[in-house]
């Protein structure tokens, strides 16, 4: 409602103005800290709730789908805002009890009070919605090649690798855990539920060691104490323990020691069955990242090992390693199954670790190209071809986005323009998915099938996007259709998900397979078939008439005998082109019986 006022002008017409009072926005209803009772309808990608209230949408952490619950808003924004779960009022039917007791305030389970049915589904449904909101696949299209999702048969307990930070809790006894969600305030647990059952004694005899000497743990506002972290790895099939102690100095004592009364320490854990391997990592780097560039053993050897499969593996403490084994062989058998390998196959696998993928494919291709960034975990690739005898795979140190573009150019060069050309592709790259030079270099190697592990569907779906158009401007390089795809749970309780796919240049809808015996072939037909001069002859000598080319290819384009695209066409679209006059179309379709052509 608003209210009229009329203005008349001297001489002239009235002109009415209106006045209307400011209308209130959705965000402006919504005040921070304010409590709202609402419904759980969705959950995003993160594992918050979602819900509504008059049409504005809030994000609630911890809350499920079908929960009725009551928030308090912690930022409200113009179309949607943030709240924090209060309490649950009527929980949802796919509501459990978390197994950790500091499962909430931990950033490492978003969704340990989701059933397990229901986070399969909800990841699932996570990598569906980004490849067609993202990658633009139509649904009736995923549905078609989608397989179902692989799940665990016991979704705790299952990461061989964890590192644990060091810190001061306010009675300034050292605590060690995991950090709480988007902050470093660590949250003090010594029993994570998703790591090897060993690792809460370790801990716990790491921390009474700390306080026996007072071993001050890493500040991070004062870059002061000694322990940062430590990163423990456990072979589910070998039972090797790996300990790795990330500390705050550059190098040992004289005596040797990187921390007081070491010796001490190492012997108690080397007591502990299965301790393959005791190291430490200096780390004096103000930053974030956990591990320093090199390691030192303190006792043991440097690496342990552990299987995938039939192939054995060395796992230093700077190597890229699944953490979930009894999924990662799923993963990588499903990804070997694509790649659809007879033997005769040469295969580059890009971003390739220390060769995990690489010599699993190298059991069945004839040659495996591996290309990774990081030199120690080349080292440990070519160690693990030798350790299984594995002669037909070859890596190489550097950027895939710079190494498999340049061997392009190279081979080219070399081989008097001939282009390169690779069987299956193979890529499992980091959560930013693939360099545009390398998608680019892809398309141009024109590889029967791209076998395309992923860690993040959103840049998955970005990815193949591009792979599907292939290079528009060039037909050489014709895109890929998704052929398979399935997602994989190698994350538990958390939110996130492996995707693979198979990408194949072979559109399976408009292929067949067919034998044909030359025997079955008539070729009386193609026989028979005239020249344009031989039909001008025979209307010429039987009615007297002449006949020009371009007739006689109307004539045929009527009669459906296929001609070459473009000839005898208009050269414009606006161009006049003279039509064959009936006496003539009659005459040449009586030469065309003649010579069996209809």
């Amino acid at each position: 409602d608003g209210v009229v006022f009329n203005l008349f002008i001297w001489g002239r017409s009235k002109i009415q103005f209106y006045y209307v009072p400011k209308l209130k926005l959705k965000g402006e209803n919504m005040k921070k800290n304010e409590l709202i009772t609402l419904k759980i309808e969705d959950i995003g990608v993160n594992g918050e709730g979602i819900g509504k209230v008059d049409g504005y949408t809030l994000f609630v952490k911890d809350a499920l789908i079908g929960d009725r619950a009551e928030v308090k808003i912690t930022k409200a924004k113009k179309n949607y805002g943030y709240a924090r779960l209060m309490q649950v009022l009527e929980p949802s039917c796919d509501r459990v009890e978390a197994k950790c007791p500091v499962a909430r305030q931990c950033g490492g389970c978003q969704i340990q009070e989701l059933s397990y049915e229901k986070q399969l589904e909800f990841k699932e449904k996570k990598v569906r919605g980004n490849l067609e909101r993202i990658g633009g696949f139509a649904p009736e299209e995923l549905d078609e090649v989608m397989e179902p999702i692989c799940g665990m048969e016991e979704p705790f307990y299952y990461r061989n690798k964890a590192q644990f930070p060091f810190g001061t809790d306010k009675e300034g006894n050292p605590v060690t855990g995991f950090y709480a969600g988007r902050t470093h305030d660590i949250i003090a647990n010594t029993n994570c539920i998703l790591g090897a059952a060993v690792n809460e004694h370790i801990l716990e005899s790491i921390l009474d060691f700390m306080k026996k000497y007072k071993i001050r743990s890493y500040d991070e506002k004062t870059g002061t104490g000694l322990f940062r972290h430590v990163l423990l790895r456990y072979g589910f099939t070998t039972k090797e323990i790996m300990v790795c102690f990330v500390v705050n100095k550059d190098k040992a004592d004289k005596s040797g020691e990187w921390f007081p009364h070491q010796k001490e320490l190492v012997e108690e854990l080397a007591k502990i069955d299965g301790m393959t391997s005791i190291t430490a990592s200096p780390n004096t780097k103000r930053t974030n990242v956990i591990m320093g560039d090199t390691f030192e053993v303190l006792w043991g050897q440097g690496y342990i090992t552990d299987y995938i499969g039939s192939v054995k593996y060395q796992i230093s403490p700077l190597s890229f390693y699944q953490v979930n084994p009894v999924q990662t062989e799923k993963l990588y058998s499903q990804a070997l199954e694509y790649a659809g390998l007879k033997g005769d196959e040469t295969v580059w696998d890009l971003y390739c670790g220390i060769g995990t993928i690489s010599l699993f494919l190298a059991q069945k291709a004839k040659q495996v190209y591996g290309v990774e960034i990081v030199p120690p975990a080349i080292d440990d690739a070519r160690e693990n071809a030798l350790l299984n005898g594995i002669e037909n795979a070859q890596f190489f140190v550097g950027k895939s986005e710079e190494i498999l573009p340049k061997y392009y150019k190279d081979y080219e060069e070399q081989h008097g323009g001939e282009k390169a050309h690779a069987d299956v592709i193979v890529v499992d790259p980091p959560r930013k998915g693939c360099d545009a030079e390398l998608l680019e270099t892809i398309l141009k190697m024109q590889p029967e099938r791209i076998v395309y592990v992923s860690c993040d569907s959103a840049t998955l779906a970005r990815d193949l996007k591009i792979l599907c158009e292939g290079a528009q401007e060039d037909e050489k390089t014709a895109g890929y259709q998704i052929e398979k795809w399935r997602a994989v749970d190698q994350f538990p309780m958390t939110t996130h998900v492996e995707t693979v796919c198979l990408l194949s240049k072979l559109n399976a809808k408009q292929h067949i397979e067919v034998d044909i015996h030359m025997d079955e072939l008539d070729l009386t037909d193609a026989e028979k078939k005239a020249t344009y001069s031989e039909i001008k002859e025979y209307v010429l000598e039987h009615t007297g008439l002449k006949v020009s080319s371009l007739y006689i290819a109307q004539v045929k384009q009527k009669c459906g005998i296929i001609e070459r695209e473009n000839y005898n066409k208009p050269k414009s679209d606006d161009a006049k082109q003279p039509q064959c006059p009936p006496d003539k179309e009659k005459a040449i379709k009586e030469a065309l019986k003649h010579f069996g052509m209809i």
